[in-house]
Formats: structure tokens, sequence, C-alpha cells
């Protein structure tokens, strides 16, 4: 089975983070969704396919100092949770 899962836009709003930090940032989203999909099972509803126009997210507080890999991982975990994953 093949996964194509195409993020236009996120916005992270609050997060005092340089581009370095935010392309560590995107990364860790990239992987962490990718362990998630693989390693759980995947909502019902994507076995048919289809798009997802909004997904509804977590509002998250990162401690004190996180590091980028760190907000990435709370981040895909909100993404997944949003689209009906369940970890």
């Amino acid at each position: 089975m093949n996964i194509n899962l195409h993020i236009e836009r996120l916005v992270l709003e609050g997060f005092p983070l340089s581009s370095a930090q935010g392309m560590n940032v995107r990364r860790e989203i990239e992987r962490e969704l990718s362990r998630l999909l693989a390693e759980s099972s995947l909502p019902a509803q994507w076995h048919d396919g289809g798009a997802v126009r909004e997904v509804p997210t977590q509002h998250f507080t990162p401690a004190a100092g996180e590091r980028a890999d760190g907000i990435g991982r709370d981040i895909a975990h909100s993404i997944y949770l949003g689209v009906g994953g369940q970890v």
C-alpha cells in the first residue's frame, strides 16, 4: 500500500524558531508521521483515499527549551490524531 500525504501549509504561531529550527521541525514532522503511518493502524476513512481540507489539531505548549525535534513529534501526533489516527 502506498500513502501520499501532502501538507500544503502548516502555520506555527507563537514559536520563536529560526529558519534552521523550522526546517528541523518540518523534518521531524515528516519522520514521525511516516513512523505513525507505518506502525499504527490507518484510520478507516483513509482506506478509500480522499482529501482532508483542514485538520483539527490539539493545542499544546512546548516545554521551555524544548528542541525542534520534540516540537515536530508533538505536531505530528496532533496531526495524526486530528485525521482519526490512534496512537
